[in-house]
C-alpha cells in the first residue's frame, strides 16, 4: 500500500476563527515593507484585536513570517505583555518593583486580591477584572503604583484602592 505524501493530502477546512486570524495577519502585513522584525509588532496588533494570543493563532503567525511555531510560541510565552487567555473587561496591573514594595505595595496587593475577589494573575469568574503583576512602571517616586486599563495610578492607598474597586465594578 502506497503512503500518501503530506503534499497530496487535502488541506483541512479553516474554521471561522482561523479565517479571522489570517485576515488580521494579512491586514497587518499589508502595512509593512518587508516581514523582517515584525513579530513583536504583529503579536501586539493581534492581541489588541483579539484580546489575547490564542494558541491556535501561533501556527498562522509562524506561517506568515516563515518562522517555526516554536519561535513564535517562545516569544509569546517569554514576554509578560502577551496574554494567552482572555482578559477581563478591566485590567489592573499592580507594580511589584522594590520601590513600590517599600512603600506598601505588598499590602496593597493583598487588599486588592481581597476587595476584587480575584487572585493575582487571574481573571474574575464573571470576566469583570483581571489582576496582574507588573515589574516597574517607572513611577518609583510615587509608589505604590498600578496601571488601570492602561492608565497609570500612583500613590495607591486603601481609599484609592476602594475607588478603583468601585470603578471596575461599575
Amino acid at each position: 500500500m502506497r503512503k500518501t505524501r503530506e503534499s497530496e493530502r487535502p488541506a483541512p477546512a479553516l474554521t471561522a476563527e482561523a479565517i479571522a486570524y489570517r485576515e488580521a495577519i494579512g491586514r497587518f502585513m499589508a502595512g509593512v515593507a518587508d516581514g523582517r522584525g515584525v513579530l513583536l509588532p504583529l503579536l501586539h496588533a493581534l492581541q489588541d484585536e483579539f484580546g489575547y494570543i490564542d494558541d491556535a493563532l501561533v501556527p498562522h503567525v509562524a506561517e506568515a513570517l516563515n518562522l517555526s511555531r516554536a519561535d513564535v510560541h517562545g516569544v509569546v510565552t517569554f514576554y509578560h505583555d502577551f496574554r494567552r487567555q482572555p482578559a477581563g473587561r478591566h485590567v489592573i496591573k499592580l507594580c511589584r518593583a522594590e520601590s513600590c514594595q517599600a512603600r506598601g505595595g505588598r499590602a496593597i496587593e493583598r487588599a486588592a486580591v481581597e476587595r476584587l475577589g480575584v487572585a493575582m494573575g487571574s481573571t474574575s469568574a464573571d470576566g469583570r477584572v483581571t489582576l496582574e503583576p507588573v515589574y516597574c512602571l517607572g513611577l518609583c517616586a510615587t509608589g505604590p503604583n498600578a496601571l488601570v486599563d492602561g492608565v497609570p495610578v500612583s500613590r495607591i492607598d486603601g481609599a484609592r484602592l476602594d475607588r478603583l474597586a468601585a470603578q471596575v465594578a461599575a
